[in-house]
């Protein structure tokens, strides 16, 4: 019988495929350790990215691949999540606090992009990650109301300000600050001002992603975001209709032009199903994102259906996710979640470090 050593471990292991990323265990470095006792093999496994509910059925197709050679006799997986800081645009750093920024746009207005926002937070919270949400809509904040926030936020030092809490999420919004009913006449510049000092001056804490709800278009906030705003990447919103596809496919190319990475798409609205008859409908059109997906080579990161629930827990402060975690809408969120992750742990880290600053007084 061949002697089993940690090459042939490797070997086995490069045979396994991580469904998120689509590369083997061995090429995305998931492999953190291997032990070699006889016959015996222990492996711990190590994902960039934060996916709580497959890690046991990860585990168990790993053990399966190694007990396939007659040579190992038992094998036990350990499966864990770390999240890394990603590299970001220019010559930024990410900010403190904060590991990775993820920015979700759609062009177009409709399409259930802040809906689809709040949701992708709290499944990359239930999948294991410490997560945060940033309402960059300052004429439309939406995300006080979807995430069941109301209050104002408390400053302990007169400069700063702490995020509200809610779901596990923290939470910061111009809806904060105003009335649910007061306008935001406002010119683009002191538009660009709030939004950078709200994301500057929040207290947010260790944070591996923050999630930023942009508004519709591609105007001054989009500008300033990729501009000032250390981005790591960006998920794009749309149905499969052709006149959101085509504001969808501008905002792709704004975050191109930028160098900030489409991590993928997020069909939403793709299909509707009568809560009477279960007849199912595609009342926006058939694989619009898909082809979307395909023609500019990024990933289709999943698709959503119209349904009524979504709309009512969202409107009611407490998002599908949070509402009916053990559903099948909250599975498919967290499905796009373990793949918006996934993508962009395969982005270059970044390895720019922090320095405190250092003042020199005369004593």
């Amino acid at each position: 019988m061949a002697q089993v050593n940690e090459a042939r471990v490797r070997e086995l292991l490069a045979g396994v495929v991580d469904p998120h990323t689509g590369q083997d265990l061995v090429a995305m470095g998931a492999v953190r350790a291997i032990g070699v006792d006889g016959a015996r093999v222990s492996v711990d496994l190590l994902l960039g990215y934060p996916a709580r509910s497959v890690h046991a059925a990860l585990a168990a197709q790993a053990k399966a691949a190694l007990e396939a050679d007659p040579a190992i006799e038992a094998a036990s997986v350990s499966v864990g999540s770390r999240v890394q800081a990603h590299k970001v645009q220019g010559k930024l750093a990410p900010m403190p606090g904060i590991k990775n920024i993820i920015a979700v746009a759609s062009g177009k207005g409709g399409v259930g992009k802040s809906t689809v926002a709040a949701n992708l937070a709290l499944a990359l919270a239930a999948e294991g990650a410490s997560v945060g949400v940033m309402d960059a809509d300052i004429y439309g904040p939406s995300q006080p109301r979807m995430l069941g926030v109301e209050g104002k936020p408390t400053s302990p030092d007169g400069k700063s300000i702490e995020p509200m809490r809610n779901h596990g999420l923290q939470v910061m919004s111009i809806g904060f600050m105003v009335g649910e009913d007061t306008p935001m006449i406002w010119r683009g510049p002191m538009v660009t001002q709030a939004l950078t000092q709200l994301l500057n001056d929040t207290r947010w804490q260790d944070l591996d992603y923050l999630v930023i709800d942009l508004p519709p278009g591609t105007g001054d906030i989009h500008l300033t975001l990729c501009q000032r705003v250390p981005v790591s990447g960006a998920v794009i919103v749309t149905t499969p209709q052709d006149i959101a596809l085509l504001d969808a496919k501008k905002a792709l190319k704004m975050f191109e032009k930028v160098e900030v990475p489409v991590l993928g798409i997020v069909e939403n609205m793709s299909t509707h199903v009568c809560s009477n008859c279960g007849h199912e409908e595609h009342v926006f059109g058939a694989g619009g994102g898909e082809r979307m997906a395909a023609q500019y080579g990024v990933p289709l990161l999943g698709s959503l259906p119209l349904d009524i629930r979504i709309r009512e827990q969202a409107d009611g402060g407490t998002p599908t996710v949070a509402a009916m975690p053990a559903s099948d809408l909250a599975a498919r969120y967290r499905e796009i979640a373990r793949r918006t992750a996934a993508q962009l742990s395969l982005q270059a880290r970044n390895k720019a470090i922090q320095f405190p600053k250092i003042v020199i007084a005369n004593t």
